[in-house]
């Protein structure tokens, strides 16, 4: 049994856990008040990942809920004290080599005033968009090294 790699950041009323476990299947969320766990079988050799925790501060476990996709388990912790940021995600100040910060999500809240669990919604739309096309959406960059498209900005130059 293996803990799951997770990042996590910090808003005004919620925290969100991502797990980044791919083709997830018997995922369950354990929410109480001072405590967190996770646990799932994932890819196709069914490893199992457990985390467990106690958490910084508590949550509001009825208002707390998690969403599935095929990369990853994002969970919304909802805090039970809004607009107290929490430096941390545990309890303990030890380091857990399996968790770190999102810094592609975190932000300096305290300026902002949108409802985050829209924000939440948003992204796990999002999320489930992009999964749904696969990857025969990507842009094609083949010709990015092409000399005719490097060039093609020198002619108006002049």
């Amino acid at each position: 049994m293996h803990p799951a790699t997770a990042k996590w950041y910090d808003r005004s009323d919620y925290v969100f856990i991502e797990f980044c476990v791919e083709d997830s299947k018997d995922v369950k969320v354990n929410f109480e008040k001072s405590k967190f766990g996770f646990s799932c079988l994932a890819g196709t050799d069914d490893i199992k990942h457990s985390n467990e925790f106690d958490l910084f501060e508590a949550i509001d476990q009825n208002e707390s809920k998690h969403r599935r996709t095929d990369r990853s388990v994002l969970c919304c912790l909802r805090k039970a004290e809004s607009g107290k940021a929490w430096p941390r995600l545990t309890k303990g100040k030890e380091k857990l080599n399996w968790l770190s910060v999102d810094f592609n999500n975190w932000k300096d809240w305290e300026d902002d005033s949108d409802e985050e669990l829209s924000n939440f919604d948003r992204f796990s739309e999002v999320r489930m968009m992009n999964n749904m096309g696969g990857e025969d959406e990507l842009p094609d960059l083949d010709g990015a090294d092409d000399e005719e498209s490097a060039d093609s900005d020198d002619e108006s130059k002049f």
